[in-house]
């Protein structure tokens, strides 16, 4: 088993994931902290949290079902608690937080999710994951705006290696990207220091408002715009582990970990999908293990905080595009395969999609979950329909 583990392809992929999943989001967690007004040393053991809960559960899980699991935080959560964590000690937020990891345990332990699943067509969830990957096919192409040359190069590492290297076509386009990067004075590493994180207990403290406005909505976004298309990349590349423990598990680190500052833990979707992936091993029995690289360097990134941050942060932007973009390429066409393989289902499929791809939010809640429900109706509808014409016409 442990000779599978060491190959370059299983290790890129893994960095890759938490490069892309840091980059673009990291940011949020420090806006986030400071509408509490967190201190300096609150806002690493949040960082110290987070990394060290993904990563022991991306680790473990990964091991233990030996498929390709990836957990995150919560981005939409994240992003919700700018805003509705203002007005709030960084108490009441931990508080909030402990709240949503226990209703995210109980959703586990009641089987709830593993219900859902069963009844959603394949088509919907696929066409939906085609529709949270597509932004960042995209992205890899408007980066051109601002870093052509980076990126056409990028780009042409990637078309004319790969067919020698598939493996390591991953790895071999970053670090072609990295030189680039250092030869045309893109990479901001002078504001890079190293630092541990320590993890600083803060004391949660409950109220009406913490629950109803921050608990809840941290709740409901993270099961619907994080786990529902996370089980849907899982499946749609042909794994098929028990969603309950999973969700339990993510839950429950996010309950011991909460008055640390890790505020929501769920399956991830995008950068998972990195690791899921041909160019991470042709063997899918075996991509487990790029998971498992995933969640050493998350757990890397939990003990250095914002260390790691700074170091991530000191990429280019167009890089991680790019790298993020080709590196989920695959996966879009065979989201995109799946999603239309059924000639009757291809409307809804297309209509899944596009919700999906739109980015629009209602209530807080993110397009993925509109898309997928969007999709269900409609394919309900149409089942039902059809149905109903047979049936009169055999009466």
């Amino acid at each position: 088993m442990w000779r599978d583990a060491g190959s370059l392809s299983k290790i890129s992929a893994g960095f890759i994931a938490v490069l892309v999943g840091y980059s673009s989001s990291a940011v949020i967690i420090f806006q986030a902290a400071e509408a509490v007004g967190a201190t300096p040393a609150q806002i690493s053991s949040w960082l110290w949290a987070l990394g060290v809960g993904m990563g022991v559960t991306s680790i473990g899980l990964s091991l233990y079902y030996k498929n390709p699991i990836l957990t995150a935080w919560s981005t939409p959560g994240a992003a919700l608690m700018v805003t509705s964590l203002a007005g709030l000690s960084v108490n009441q937020a931990i508080g909030a937080f402990l709240v949503s990891s226990l209703l995210i345990t109980l959703c586990g332990v009641a089987g709830w999710m593993d219900k859902l699943i069963r009844i959603m067509p394949q088509s919907v969830a696929s066409a939906m994951l085609a529709g949270i990957l597509l932004q960042f096919g995209l992205g890899l192409f408007q980066a051109m705006q601002t870093q052509l040359s980076l990126i056409l190069i990028m780009l042409l590492v990637f078309v004319v290696v790969k067919p020698f290297a598939p493996r390591y076509i991953i790895l071999l386009t970053l670090l072609v990207g990295i030189g680039m990067s250092f030869q045309l004075d893109l990479l901001k590493l002078d504001a890079v220091q190293l630092q541990l994180a320590m993890p600083v207990w803060t004391t949660p403290e409950f109220s009406l408002a913490s629950v109803i406005g921050v608990a809840l909505p941290l709740f409901v976004v993270t099961m619907a715009s994080q786990n529902m298309p996370g089980v849907a990349a899982l499946h749609g590349n042909g794994y098929r582990p028990p969603i309950s423990p999973l969700i339990t598990s993510t839950g429950l680190i996010g309950v011991i970990l909460a008055p640390f500052g890790g505020f929501a833990f769920n399956l991830s979707a995008i950068t998972a999908a990195i690791c899921m992936g041909k160019e991470a091993d042709p063997n899918p029995a075996t991509r487990y293990w790029a998971a498992v690289w995933g969640g050493v360097f998350y757990f890397i990134t939990g003990l250095l905080g914002a260390t790691v941050v700074g170091l991530f942060s000191a990429f280019p932007k167009e890089l991680v595009l790019a790298i993020a973009g080709l590196a989920l390429l695959g996966t879009i066409a065979n989201s995109l395969t799946a999603a239309l393989a059924k000639t009757e289902d291809r409307e809804v499929a297309m209509i899944t999609f596009l919700v999906t791809a739109s980015g629009f939010s209602v209530l807080g809640i993110g397009s993925a979950f509109w898309g997928l429900l969007l999709g269900f109706i409609i394919h309900w509808w149409n089942g039902h329909r059809t149905a109903s014409v047979v049936k009169r016409a055999n009466t």
